[in-house]
């Protein structure tokens, strides 16, 4: 049975949600909620940092039965739209199978993390929303409807922010299991990064620097895969100082949480991630933003946020530099082009982060930078449209899959698709 609560916060607890929630147990009732809804909205593991999810209504994904299936000869698994990486990743490692990539955080939802482009790293992986092969949507009429990769439409589907309806079931392509070692190196001057930055990133099949903006990469983090061609050069370990002892990337933090590294080989699903499986925090006392920029204008989009360090590194607590591989899919901050991604982890503290960010898009927004969709941002839809080449082709499509707008929120219209049409409003 379907049951509503009044309304709640976000993971960070920065944004509480305007709607009640609800909570239904089967896709039949999901859709009748749907149907008979105004505004609609979907929630996972609430791991977004902004309203891009509220509504009138919210409806709780994780709710829904958490069926995962393998099917080991197609190497594909179906799970359910709230299922967790972390709950996904042993049942495919007992097939014998694993997923290309993971994200910082196994604790996340699927279906959010595709929804929003959330990315791991590694200069030929793409964002997690690349593993996608079949979609099954609630429209807004209450319809479910499976798009795959043959479907005309399937590359403006993953990427879909919400406004294309409830993602309820979500097929993944996947590969044989491998292992992964991991090394971190501290204490490398950031002008000896910068003049060996392709080979840095390209060192290992995952690679993060983190820094306060301070004139060094604090530690930066190799994962090096089992069946991969040779180790991390000795070149770019020799940029800095091998750590002893197993990190945190803050600094003084206790790294129980994360995963093992001094190059102990362990499974990807304890590799991949920089947390383990078992750590899932109840509440982040942070915010988050990022930014991705065409690899091509890494160093430029480097330098000019290195500028801005004493202005912003007072609401930092880290940030972390990355790279993503070009994608199809329409509303990815890897569109059609490699990409740098530099992610900040804030503060607590919304005004003086809101003022860093502000900085940050002044001087990243004019080397085309596109922001990660479920973090704090403030550039508007006029501004960001432009950097999305299919941007029209999705708020075309938009309207296709919810003609009454039931999927549209203030944040959307004010971020993505522009002032709502006067028709089509069951609000």
């Amino acid at each position: 049975m379907t049951t509503f609560t009044p309304a709640e916060r976000n993971w960070a607890g920065n944004h509480v949600y305007a709607g009640r929630v609800v909570r239904p147990r089967s896709v039949e009732e999901l859709q009748h909620v749907v149907a008979a809804s105004g505004r609609v909205g979907f929630l996972g593991s609430r791991h977004s940092f902004n309203a891009i999810a509220d509504a009138d209504v919210l409806i709780d994904l994780r709710a829904l039965p958490a069926v995962i299936e393998v099917d080991a000869g197609r190497r594909l698994v179906s799970v359910g739209g709230g299922t967790t990486y972390g709950e996904l990743a042993p049942i495919v490692e007992a097939q014998g199978l694993a997923l290309a990539n993971l994200a910082s955080l196994p604790h996340i939802t699927v279906a959010g993390a595709i929804a929003t482009g959330t990315h791991g790293s590694g200069r030929g992986n793409g964002a997690l929303a690349t593993a996608v092969t079949e979609l099954q949507i609630v429209r807004g009429d209450g319809e479910l409807v499976r798009i795959t990769r043959a479907d005309p439409d399937f590359d403006g589907c993953v990427v879909h922010l919400g406004a294309l309806g409830a993602v309820v079931r979500v097929t993944l392509a996947l590969e044989p299991t491998y292992e992964v070692r991991q090394w971190v190196v501290e204490d490398l001057p950031w002008a000896a990064v910068l003049g060996e930055l392709e080979e840095v990133m390209r060192a290992a099949y995952s690679v993060s620097l983190f820094t306060r903006w301070d004139g060094t990469v604090a530690q930066a983090w190799f994962k090096e895969r089992s069946d991969g061609e040779g180790g991390v050069p000795a070149s770019v370990l020799a940029l800095g100082t091998p750590a002893p002892a197993d990190r945190h990337p803050v600094a003084g933090l206790d790294p129980v949480h994360c995963t093992p590294q001094l190059g102990r080989p362990g499974p990807w699903f304890d590799r991949v991630p920089h947390f383990r499986l078992g750590f899932t925090p109840s509440s982040g006392d942070e915010l988050q933003s990022e930014y991705l920029v065409d690899w091509d204008r890494a160093a430029e989009a480097i330098a000019a946020v290195a500028a801005l360090g004493d202005a912003i590194r007072p609401a930092l607590q880290i940030s972390e530099v990355r790279a993503v591989a070009a994608d199809r899919l329409w509303m990815s901050p890897s569109y059609g082009r490699d990409t740098l991604a530099l992610h900040f982890t804030w503060l607590p503290a919304p005004g003086p982060v809101a003022a860093a960010v502000g900085q940050l898009e002044r001087v990243l927004l004019p080397l085309g930078a596109r922001p990660h969709w479920g973090k704090v941002l403030r550039a508007d839809a006029r501004t960001l449209a432009g950097r999305y080449p299919r941007r029209a082709d999705f708020a075309a499509l938009a309207d296709r899959y919810d003609p009454q707008h039931a999927f549209r929120n203030e944040w959307l219209e004010r971020h993505v698709l522009g002032p709502s049409p006067t028709g089509g409003d069951r609000r």
